[in-house]
Formats: structure tokens, C-alpha cells, sequence
């Protein structure tokens, strides 16, 4: 039997639509249509293009239909942390506002001058960062809170547009620090302390949920038929978990793009004193499971980098940049990718030279130099989160399994497997795709588990195993731990 799922990803920097064929425990993927998905920037505020991404979704919807294969079901997954308010009359309340805003660290103050860090840490066991939900809510004014009637996750917030369903997805609740993975629902605590009206949060489904179908104007608009929209994983990077290669247990991830999302797969959360220490969250998987991970800067900031030089007229392509970076010196300089300074927009390359010049290092000057210290830096950074993981579950890490866009980058990848000294295995770079298509599967009966559909994944795409050549990268590493003044 042949079934079709469409998979919409809504990624920080661009989207898409994907076909998934699922047939003899094989599964396809069409690309059918891509975007970019830029962010707004009006005065001091940053916000997304809402209304122009659900068009590209809807474009993305006819081309599907144009084939005419019998689509079974459609779900949406996005990053995770920003959110879209909704009127009582399903109205978008605009702007919708992008995580790197300027207000969410005046929000996370407000927060934390409220209600003690660990106390916030004890009811979600999530990690601290300004980005999160949390603290976005803490900047928010009465009076447009005061309007909204739901507050939805991007991904279910496009799933709603879709089915006119609200429903706030397990995956994409825990991520917003108001979700207790003990309790299984949203932290009373928390909302009260925001003072956020009681109704304003949905329910929060499981992974895999049958929304219904298609509203009937968007059918007609998109010419799909008997299409049924499910919350799948709602968060991209609880999607791509669920589509990852993986057996065994002595496996970690690494969801690797503008975000580095690296961690471990676990069946209870871990909330202790060692855990938000080392700024580790806890996030729900398919099946209640636990994604015991850290976010680390990631790609942003190279594409950062590559932002500005276009600017200034120097407009080169990732290939060449990494290119550049293969040809330059070794470990010249090293940076903390988690340096705050990173995290915002603006004169990357500039912000990566005055750390350098603080900290006493050579200061790269050129695009070679730079690219080839933030890919050194995160690989390093990745061995010591990967070491924290080990440290606080008692596990021996034994591969790594690197997702997402991320794997494009062989250089990377190759830095990665030498720094933590393990195995590393590449791929799917749609492994988001291809977690959001199985788990529609399962929701409607045609994959029975999870096992099963990291098995069709194994049998469905093409891995490259990459063996570490660790030489250099001791010292390497000493240095970067200087760096965190943990060496």
C-alpha cells in the first residue's frame, strides 16, 4: 500500500514543502517547493512575515495537488520559542515577534525579578535563555495580551490556519518554559506569575494527533481533498529525532543548522542541581519521551558573517566559505559560540575580532580565517556538551547522528568527528521531513512504532559514516575550555 504525507518546515531562514511516499517500508521525498522565510526588521522591533509565509505554505499545497496523488494527511513543524496570538475571532493578532527581538531580555528580567531561576528551572526543566517563551511573554504589554484569545506555537499556529483547530502540541509546549514534564501539563506557577488569562493556552495533544480535515476553503483553494491535518511533532527538532537512522541506546543527536541542538534521547526527564548548572533542557519527544539537549548557537553565526560581507559586496556562497575555511590555518583562534554577543544580529564578523583581541588571540581579518574559527569553535564546543551529557546521565556516548541542513557542511562534520573522537553518522539532511511524515503515519495507522520508522529511515536514505582523526584537538580543546574558564 502507497501512502502520501505532506510535510511543511518551516525553518528560521527558509521553508519548504515536501511530498512524502511511503511504500514497502521505503520512504521517498519530493521537494516541491522552497522558500526563503526572511525576518522584518521595523525600527528597534524584529518580527516575522506571517501572512507571507502561509501563502508560500498554500503555494506549496497546490503543487502537491497538481500531481495528483491521493494525499493522506498534512502537518506543519517550526522552530520553537516564538508564538502567534489569535482574536477571539481567529484574526492574527500582528506582529508576530522573532526570538532575537531586543525585548526578550528586558523580558527575561521582568520574569526573573518575579519568580527565582531555579524555581522556573524545578517546574519545566528547561534551560535559560532569553529567546524563550517565558521570557518573550514577560515583554509583552496587558493590553495585547489582553486581545488574544489563543496563543499557538508557529507550527500550530499554521496547523490551526489549516484546520481551524487549536491545539498546542506536546513537542512545541515543553519548549516554552511553561510546560511541566512532571505534571504533563502547562505550570500553573508560571502562568499565574505572568498573569496570563487562564483560557490563552490550549490543550496540549500528543505527538501524532488528528487535527481534522482541511478547512474547506483552503481545500478548494489548494484542491486537496480528504486531507487531514495532524500535529505531528510540532517542534523541528523533536521531528527530526523521531527521524533519525538510530538503534541501541548509546547514541546522541546534533539537529545542526542555524541552531546547534545537541543531546540525548531519554525516557524520564533529568531536573537536578547538575542539570541547570550546565544549562540543560528537557524537552518532550515522540511518545513522551525526553530530549535531554542544550541549544548552542550554531550555524547563525556564520550565516551572520556571510550576511555582512554580502552587504559590504563581498558576496560569497557557503561552498566558497567553506572552502576558504579548509584552506586556512588551524586552531589560529578560538571564540565561545555561546558568547551572548553572538546571539543578536548585526556586525558578526566585527563581534568575532573584538573577542579574539579580548582573549589575546590572533584576530582574523579575512573570510577564511573567521569561517574556519567559528567551525573549529563549534566542533570543540561540541565535545565539551557532549562530555556534559555524559556526565550528567552516566552514559558512554559510543555515535553521534548529525541532522538538518548543518550536514551540507563535510568541513563540519569532519572537525565534529575529530574533536569528540567518536564515530559520526551524516544523515538524512531531511531528517526533520522525514520525522514529521512517520509520525503522521503512525497517527494514522500505517507505521505501528517508532522502532519501525527509524527502520524504514535506515533503509530509505544514504549515511555517511565519518571515523575521528583526533590529532591536535586535545590541545585544542584545553584551550577552548580557558575559554569557558572551566580548563
Amino acid at each position: 500500500m502507497t501512502t502520501y504525507h505532506i510535510a511543511c518546515d518551516l525553518g528560521a531562514e527558509s521553508g519548504r514543502v515536501i511530498l512524502g511516499t511511503l511504500n514497502n517500508g521505503k520512504l521517498l521525498l519530493s521537494d516541491l517547493h522552497r522558500f526563503n522565510n526572511q525576518s522584518v526588521k521595523d525600527k528597534d522591533s524584529l518580527y516575522w512575515d506571517i501572512p507571507q509565509l502561509f501563502q508560500e505554505v498554500l503555494i506549496g499545497l497546490r503543487k502537491v495537488a497538481e500531481r495528483e496523488d491521493p494525499v493522506a494527511s498534512v502537518s506543519c513543524d517550526s522552530w520553537g520559542v516564538d508564538y502567534m496570538l489569535f482574536g477571539a475571532d481567529g484574526s492574527l493578532i500582528t506582529p508576530t515577534y522573532h526570538y532575537r527581538d531586543p525585548r526578550s531580555r528586558a523580558g527575561m528580567k521582568e520574569v526573573l525579578a518575579k519568580v527565582p531561576w531555579e524555581t522556573i528551572y524545578a517546574e519545566t526543566g528547561i534551560q535559560k535563555m532569553p529567546i524563550n517563551t517565558l521570557f518573550q511573554l514577560g515583554a509583552e504589554k496587558p493590553k495585547r495580551i489582553g486581545k488574544a484569545h489563543q496563543l499557538l506555537s508557529v507550527a500550530d499556529g499554521f496547523n490551526y490556519l489549516l484546520s481551524g483547530v487549536a491545539k498546542f502540541e506536546i513537542t512545541m509546549a515543553s519548549t516554552t518554559q511553561l510546560y511541566n514534564p512532571i505534571t504533563k501539563n502547562w505550570s500553573d506557577k508560571l502562568i499565574q506569575t505572568l498573569r496570563l488569562p487562564p483560557k490563552l493556552l490550549p490543550q496540549v495533544v500528543p505527538s501524532g494527533t488528528v487535527l481534522g480535515p482541511l478547512r474547506s476553503d483552503i481545500a478548494q483553494q489548494t484542491k486537496l481533498e480528504d486531507v487531514q491535518v495532524v500535529a505531528s511533532c510540532s517542534h523541528d527538532t523533536a521531528a527530526a529525532v523521531a527521524g533519525l537512522p538510530a538503534a541501541g541506546q548509546n547514541w546522541a543527536f546534533l539537529s545542526s543548522g542555524t541552531w546547534s541542538l545537541m543531546g540525548v534521547e531519554l525516557p524520564e526527564p533529568i531536573i537536578n542541581d547538575a542539570s541547570r548548572e550546565l544549562n540543560f533542557t528537557n524537552e518532550i519527544g515522540y511518545g513522551n519521551s525526553v530530549r535531554l539537549l542544550k541549544n548552542i548557537a550554531g550555524l547563525w553565526i556564520v550565516q551572520e558573517c556571510r550576511r555582512y560581507w554580502a552587504e559590504k559586496e563581498q558576496d560569497l556562497d557557503y561552498e566558497v566559505m567553506t572552502h576558504l575555511a579548509a584552506s586556512s590555518p588551524p586552531f589560529e583562534s578560538l571564540i565561545n559560540p555561546d558568547d551572548p554577543r553572538f546571539l543578536e544580529p548585526g556586525d558578526m564578523p566585527a563581534k568575532i575580532q573584538a573577542f579574539c583581541k579580548e582573549t589575546h588571540q590572533p584576530v582574523p581579518r579575512k573570510p577564511g580565517p573567521t569561517v574556519r574559527c567559528v567551525l573549529e569553535s563549534l566542533a570543540l564546543l561540541y565535545r565539551k556538551t557532549l562530555r556534559d551529557i555524559e556526565k550528567i546521565t552516566g552514559r558512554r556516548i559510543e555515535r553521534l547522528h548529525i541532522v538538518g541542513g548543518g550536514t551540507r557542511n563535510s568541513l563540519l562534520n569532519h572537525f565534529t568527528a575529530n574533536a569528540l573522537q567518536i564515530p559520526v553518522d551524516i544523515g538524512p539532511t531531511e531528517a526533520t521531513a522525514a520525522g514529521n511524515v512517520l509520525v503522521q503515519a503512525m497517527a494514522l495507522g500505517h507505521v505501528p512504532s517508532l522502532e519501525q520508522a527509524r527502520k524504514i529511515v535506515r533503509d530509505s536514505f544514504n549515511t555517511e559514516i565519518i571515523q575521528p582523526h583526533a590529532a591536535a584537538w586535545n590541545s585544542a580543546f584545553e584551550r577552548l575550555e580557558k575559554l569557558f574558564g572551566t580548563g
